[in-house]
C-alpha cells in the first residue's frame, strides 16, 4: 500500500506571480546546509517578480543597519544571509521554439514531493505554438548524504516530432538578494552582496568563486552537465555566466535526459572552498545518479523510523505534520557552524537569522527523536559564547554572556532593541534546552565539554540585570516573549524562566563536583562555590508577579494597568497589528501578539497551581492576537492539558496546515519553521501528554474527537519508544535499548516491552501536571 501521506502534489498547478512564489517555497529542495528554492528551470516572464535563489546556512555578509540616533551600543550593521550563483536554470528549444510553461499549451502538469524518496517532480505535458509535443519529467534532489550536492534531472521526450534540439545549461554568477521596502521582516534593501572573483571551465565543469562585500568571506560553486546521448558540446563564459551548450537531435518517443550537478562550498567550512567544490564534484560524479537516490530514501527511512508521527482519522492534518517534519529535517543544520532559522532555507525572511524560536519550538521536536542534532544545535551556540560574552560587554555587565536576540555569526542583528536586544529571555531560553537534552540524554560529557559553561556564563547575566530588593529578587526593563509589550519590570515569563536556570546552574555544579568534572571549568571561568550559592538564592527570592482578584500571572508589573483592547473591534485588514499600529500604541494597550504567559505555563507548568494556569489561560486567550506564527500551537498544548480538547483542535489545525494553506499570506518569503516545530509539540507534547522532567518522563494522553488513533515514537536515554494512543487504551512499546522508567497518568511503570494502559478521559478544567490530576 503506498505511503499516501509521504506524497505532496499539486495537479494542473497554477502560474500566475502568486502561486509561482508560493511554489518557489513549497517544494524547495534542502539539506540542512543548503538551500534552492524551487525556480522554474526555463524561466518566467520579465515582468514577474521572482528572485531564483539559493542559500547556504551560516554563510553571510554585513550590512549596515541606520540607526536615528547612534547611541551607544546600538548596533550599526547586521549579518544577513546570502543569495549564491544560480545553478538551475535550463533552456530547451526545439528547432526555433523554446520551451516556456507561459507560452504554447500546457496539456497537463504536476508538482510532486516526495518525503520518502527525498525529491521533488515537475511534470509537463506541453504543446508548443506551432504543434509540437513533449514530456517533461524534472527530478531535484538537495542529497542528505552529500551536503553539498544538488541535482537537476531533466527528461524531455518528443511526443510527435523529430527534429534539432538546443539545451542550454546556465551557471549563473551575477545574482542579488530578494528585498521588499514594505515588509519589516524581509530585508528592505537591494544591495549586491556577492562579486564573483573568477568564473572559469575545467574538465568540462563551470566554477564560480565569489567574494563577499565586507566579512571577507568565499563561496564557489561548481556545475557539471552530462547528456548521455549523442551531441556536440559548447561552453561560453559571458559576464560570470557560464552557459553549457548542447546541440543533438530529439527523435519522437526517445527521451533526453541531462543531469545537472551542482555542489556548493564556502570558506567558513572549508579552506579552500575552490578546491574543495572540486573534490565534492569528483565525488558526485563518481557513483551514478541513482545511487544517490538510493543513499536519500535510506537516510530518510531512518529518519522516519526515529520520528514519525501518524494520525488516523483526520488526513488533511496528518499529511500536514509529516510534511512539516520533513521540512524541519531539511532546515535544521547538520554541523556547528549554523542552526535553523525561521525560515528554514526557504527563503530571505528574517535574513537567515537564528533567533529564540530555535530553542524554544524546534529543538523540542530534535532532542526527543534524533538528540544528535540537537547537540549539534547547541554546539553552534557554543562556538557563538565569545561573542555572547562581548555583548554582555556592550549592554554593561562586567561579566557572563548574553547571546545575541537575532544572530548569524553571533554579533547581534537586531537594530529595535525594545523588541530585540531587551529580550534577555534567550539566555533562559538556550539554557532550557541545554537542560531538556540532558534530561533526555543523560549526556554529562556534553555538560562538562561545552553545557555548563553556557549555564553559568548565561546565570552570572541575570544576577547582573537582576537585584534584590525587600527579600525579593526582581529583573527588570526586559522584554518577554510578547513583542505588542516591551521594556516592562517583571515579565512573568523571563523570570519563571530565569528560576528554573538559575535552580540548574547550580544543580549542574554539584552533578559535575560528584562526577570530579569542575576543575577544569573553575580554571577556565573561576565558577565558585560562593556564586553558586548567589545563584540559588535569587533562584529561591525570584519574583513571579500574581494577581490574587483575578488569580492569575500578569504578564508584568503594569500589564493589569493598561487599556483593554477588544480584539472584536479592530478591521481584519488591519492584522498583523505591527503592520497597521505605532509601537507605542500596542504598548499601551492589554494586547498580546502571541503567548508569553501562557508559553511559560506549558514549559514550567509545575511553578504554578492549575488553577492559576486556568485562569491565565482564559484571560490571554480574550487578548491575544496570534499574529506570530508562535502562538497557536502553544494554546493548543496548554488547552490539551486543561482539558479542552476540542479547543486546542482547533488551535492545532490551524498551526499544522499555517503553511500548506498560507494562512498568514506570507509563505511566499519563507516556510514557517518554529510552528512546524510547534505543530509537533502540540501532538506529542500537548494531545500525548509528553512531559520532560527531572523526576522522569511523563504522559498523560487525550484523544481529539476527529481521530480514531494517533501514533510517534521517542528516544530517550538511549532507548526508542512507540507509542500509540487509540479510543480506549494507550500502548507504549519498547523497540531498543534498555528498559526505560515511564509515568503514564501519574502511574510509575517500568517499560521492557509492550505496555498498555486504559486511555484516561480528561474533563474540561482539569490540570495534568506532572503526570498526576490536580
Amino acid at each position: 500500500m503506498p505511503d499516501r501521506a509521504a506524497i505532496f502534489e499539486l495537479d494542473n498547478f497554477c502560474l500566475d506571480n502568486y502561486h509561482v512564489k508560493l511554489n518557489e517555497v513549497l517544494f524547495h529542495n534542502a539539506n540542512g546546509y543548503i538551500g534552492v528554492r524551487y525556480d522554474l528551470e526555463e524561466g518566467y516572464p520579465g515582468e514577474y517578480d521572482v528572485t531564483p535563489s539559493q542559500y547556504i546556512n551560516g554563510f553571510y555578509d554585513f550590512a549596515k543597519l541606520g540607526q536615528a540616533e547612534k547611541l551607544y551600543g546600538l548596533i550599526d550593521e547586521k549579518q544577513t544571509i546570502l543569495n549564491v550563483a544560480n545553478t538551475q536554470p535550463i533552456r530547451i528549444t526545439f528547432e526555433d521554439e523554446e520551451f516556456s510553461m507561459f507560452t504554447g499549451t500546457v496539456l497537463e502538469s504536476r508538482l510532486r514531493l516526495d518525503m520518502n524518496r527525498g525529491v521533488t517532480v515537475r511534470e509537463v505535458k506541453w504543446r508548443s505554438p506551432q504543434g509540437k509535443e513533449i514530456k517533461l519529467t524534472v527530478t531535484r534532489m538537495a542529497s542528505f548524504y552529500q551536503l553539498p550536492l544538488f541535482t537537476i534531472e531533466y527528461e524531455v521526450e518528443p511526443l510527435n516530432f523529430t527534429g534539432d534540439v538546443v539545451i542550454e545549461s546556465v551557471h549563473q554568477g551575477n545574482v542579488l538578494n530578494y528585498y521588499n521596502p514594505a515588509d519589516p521582516r524581509i530585508a528592505q534593501e537591494r544591495i549586491r552582496y556577492l562579486t564573483p572573483i573568477s568564473c572559469e571551465i575545467k574538465k568540462g565543469a563551470s566554477y564560480i568563486t565569489s567574494k563577499t562585500s565586507k566579512s571577507g568571506l568565499e563561496v564557489c560553486t561548481g556545475v557539471k552537465n552530462l547528456l548521455p546521448q549523442e551531441h556536440q558540446q559548447e561552453f561560453i563564459i559571458d559576464n560570470n555566466d557560464a552557459v553549457c551548450r548542447f546541440n543533438a537531435v530529439a527523435k519522437q518517443r526517445k527521451k533526453i535526459r541531462l543531469i545537472k550537478y551542482a555542489v556548493f562550498c564556502d570558506s567558513i567550512r572549508y579552506p579552500d572552498c575552490r578546491q574543495q567544490a572540486e573534490t565534492e564534484l569528483k565525488k558526485a560524479l563518481s557513483v551514478p545518479l541513482e545511487e544517490y537516490y538510493k543513499k536519500q530514501a535510506a537516510y530518510l527511512a531512518e529518519y522516519w523510523d526515529n520520528c514519525l508521527v501518524e494520525i488516523d482519522g483526520d488526513e488533511s492534518v496528518n499529511n500536514a505534520i509529516r510534511y512539516n517534519l520533513y521540512q524541519l529535517f531539511q532546515s535544521v543544520g547538520k554541523d556547528k557552524y549554523c542552526n535553523i532559522s525561521p525560515k528554514g532555507l526557504s527563503g530571505d525572511g528574517y535574513e537567515g537569522h537564528y533567533i529564540w524560536d530555535s530553542e524554544m519550538y524546534i529543538y523540542p521536536f530534535f532532542t526527543i527523536t534524533n538528540p544528535t542534532i540537537t547537540r549539534k544545535l547547541l554546539e553552534y551556540r557554543y562556538t557563538t559564547l565569545d561573542l555572547a560574552r562581548e555583548n554582555a560587554r556592550i549592554l554593561g555587565h562586567q561579566s557572563g554572556a548574553l547571546y545575541p536576540w537575532r544572530t548569524i555569526m553571533g554579533r547581534e542583528c537586531s537594530g529595535f532593541f525594545p523588541a530585540g536586544s531587551a529580550q534577555y529571555h534567550i539566555n533562559g531560553d538556550i539554557a532550557y534546552a541545554i537542560i531538556a537534552y540532558y534530561l533526555a540524554t543523560k549526556d554529562l560529557a556534553f555538560i562538562q565539554e561545552m553545557g555548563a559553561e553556557m549555564i553559568w556564563e548565561t546565570a552570572r547575566l541575570w544576577i547582573d540585570v537582576g537585584s534584590f530588593y525587600d527579600g525579593k529578587f526582581y529583573i527588570n526593563d526586559v522584554t518577554g516573549p510578547d513583542e505588542y509589550t516591551c521594556i516592562v519590570n517583571n515579565n512573568y515569563y523571563t523570570n519563571v524562566l530565569a528560576q528554573y536556570h538559575l535552580n540548574w546552574a547550580v544543580k549542574f555544579y554539584h552533578i559535575l563536583k560528584a562526577a570530579g568534572g569542575l576543575a577544569d571549568l573553575e580554571r577556565k571561568i573561576q565558577i565558585k562555590e560562593s556564586e553558586i550559592e548567589l545563584f540559588q538564592r535569587a533562584a529561591d527570592c525570584m519574583y513571579l508577579p500574581y494577581d490574587e482578584k483575578l488569580k492569575i500571572n500578569p504578564q508584568d508589573d503594569s500589564f493589569l494597568q493598561k487599556k483593554p483592547w477588544d480584539l472584536a473591534s479592530i478591521p481584519p485588514d488591519k492584522f498583523p497589528l505591527l503592520l497597521h499600529y505605532h509601537p507605542l500604541h500596542l504598548y499601551r494597550h492589554q494586547i498580546c501578539k502571541q503567548a508569553d504567559t501562557v508559553m511559560a505555563h506549558f514549559i514550567l507548568e509545575d511553578a504554578q497551581s492549575p488553577e492559576t494556569i486556568l485562569n491565565s489561560f482564559n484571560y490571554y486567550e480574550k487578548i491575544t492576537t496570534h499574529d506570530s506564527s508562535l502562538s497557536r500551537c502553544i494554546f493548543s498544548i496548554v488547552a490539551a492539558r486543561l482539558g479542552m480538547v476540542d479547543k486546542a483542535y482547533d488551535y492545532f489545525r490551524h498551526t499544522v496546515r499555517l503553511d500548506l494553506d498560507n494562512l498568514h499570506r506570507n509563505t511566499p518569503d519563507g516556510i514557517h519553521t518554529a510552528n512546524m516545530g510547534g505543530s509537533y509539540m502540540a501532538v506529542v507534547y500537548g494531545f500525548g501528554g509528553f512531559r520532560l522532567k527531572e523526576s522522569g518522563f511523563y504522559f498523560a494522553p487525550v484523544l481529539p474527537a476527529a481521530w480514531t488513533a494517533y501514533r510517534f515514537k521517542l528516544r530517550l536515554e538511549g532507548s526508542r519508544i512507540a507509542v500509540q494512543v487509540k479510543e480506549h487504551e494507550c500502548v507504549f512499546r519498547l523497540e531498543s535499548g534498555p528498559a526505560i522508567k515511564i509515568f503514564v497518568y501519574g502511574q510509575e511503570y517500568l517499560l521492557t516491552d509492550t505496555l498498555t494502559v486504559s486511555r484516561q478521559p480528561t474533563a474540561t478544567g482539569t490540570v495534568l501536571v506532572a503526570g498526576k490530576s490536580r
